[in-house]
């Protein structure tokens, strides 16, 4: 059996639809279990919509926004049993109806799933057109915590469930099912998100408790590249790289496949493919255990808008493991993610994403450290760096603060 996985983009209207049932109609000898993400942008769209019913403000219009998007798409595609459509958009709006509870997470968790159970129902009728498939809710088979909106999974409730739901539904006749990713559900049957690349984790999570052969991640790039196109020229295909690797690159900030992800695949040796839905049969990037490959190719990593801070104790006191229990008990308090950190005798630099709110994090040091920042910073990640390449990449620019190891070199730069 093999996991597939398509994002928004790959099933974004009715066109891109039809390609992956092409893509699919490559593989009719396979067992498939394919998760699908919520279409295109639909999940901003959800996200505007919970915002105005916690805010009780009017919903009518983004729901309207919501179905009319859907309902081109099924136009689009001919589809006529429309039953379990109509039974998403009915629950939505009943949902929508309901009383608040005072948990906006859980909120969150309740309303967000739509894009995805819309996005699967239309996809499978599609399919059956051509080919048989069968549609499952993953909320009855990955089970989670109650952790709104970053759910931990219940391995051995969920490999339960998917023997006993999932299994059962391969036969000659129907290798395909259907399943949404992001979600999961709890055992009283209430919703829940798994948080960042939360699709790639549900192929990952599908793949370890079925021992899967591979899992592949179809995207609108050749696959994995050593940076950005968007930043930098000339950029390579990784063809190859370890599980080691990419959770590496993904720690410093690289747009590839999330650690969570990794490491089931990893503890399971199973191989991660990461495909171009527009080239399906191109080679693409393939995450495995093997290190050979990783040093091949130099990988840049870079990210604009940052703030350094530097903290030092008031009464000029050396900084030590109770001064950094205490500057990372606050960290996590206000949900900061630190890009990077460094200490000296008497003060403690960390660089973070100029998102957060700076009056509130100056406000929780103030008492006890002098503060310091730079905002409009960058920070540029080098992995499997040369001397030269730092020197290029940083010319004109002055090195705040600088950071290497043997295979890593990062630079604050201003």
């Amino acid at each position: 059996m093999k996991v597939f996985k398509f994002g928004g983009a790959s099933v974004k209207d009715a066109k891109a639809i039809r390609n992956v049932a092409a893509i699919l109609s490559l593989f009719k000898s396979d067992n498939l279990v394919v998760v699908f993400s919520a279409m295109g942008k639909i999940t901003n769209l959800l996200e505007r919509l919970i915002n105005a019913y916690w805010e009780a403000s009017d919903t009518a219009l983004i729901i309207e926004e919501f179905k009319a998007f859907h309902n081109e798409i099924i136009t689009d595609l001919e589809l006529t049993n429309l039953s379990d459509i109509i039974a998403h958009y009915n629950c939505l709006e009943q949902k929508i109806k309901t009383k608040k509870s005072n948990n906006y997470h859980f909120e969150y968790d309740q309303i967000i799933c739509f894009g995805e159970l819309l996005s699967t129902s239309i996809i499978s009728e599609f399919l059956n057109q051509s080919a048989p498939s069968n549609w499952v809710d993953a909320r009855t088979i990955i089970k989670t915590n109650d952790r709104w909106r970053e759910a931990k999974v219940n391995w051995n409730n969920t490999e339960l469930e998917y023997n006993k739901q999932v299994l059962p539904l391969f036969s000659d006749s129907c290798k395909i099912v259907i399943t949404q990713g992001f979600i999961g559900g709890t055992n009283e049957n209430l919703t829940t998100s798994l948080g960042r690349e939360g699709s790639d984790f549900t192929a990952a999570i599908f793949a370890f408790i079925a021992n899967a052969e591979s899992v592949t991640i179809w995207k609108d790039v050749p696959g994995m590249l050593n940076a950005d196109p968007r930043i930098f020229n000339g950029t390579i295909l990784l063809k190859q790289i370890s599980f080691r690797e990419a959770i590496e690159l993904a720690y410093f900030g690289a747009s590839v496949i999330h650690p969570k992800t990794i490491q089931p695949l990893k503890n399971k040796e199973i191989p991660l493919y990461i495909k171009s839905f527009l080239k399906p049969k191109n080679e693409g990037t393939t995450i495995q255990s093997s290190m050979a490959y990783d040093s091949k190719v130099a990988s840049y990593i870079f990210k604009p808008n940052q703030i350094l801070f530097s903290l030092q104790p008031k009464d000029f006191s050396f900084v030590v493991e109770d001064n950094l229990k205490e500057i990372f008990t606050t960290l996590a308090e206000l949900n900061v993610r630190v890009n990077l950190m460094q200490n000296s005798a008497v003060s403690f630099s960390f660089l973070i994403d100029d998102k957060y709110e700076l009056e509130e994090l100056l406000s929780a040091f103030d008492q006890d450290y002098n503060i310091k920042y730079n905002k409009e910073v960058e920070l540029l990640t080098i992995r499997h760096f040369k001397e030269n390449t730092i020197n290029r990449l940083t010319n004109g620019k002055t090195i705040i603060l600088e950071q290497k190891t043997r295979q890593t070199a990062r630079l604050v730069l201003k």
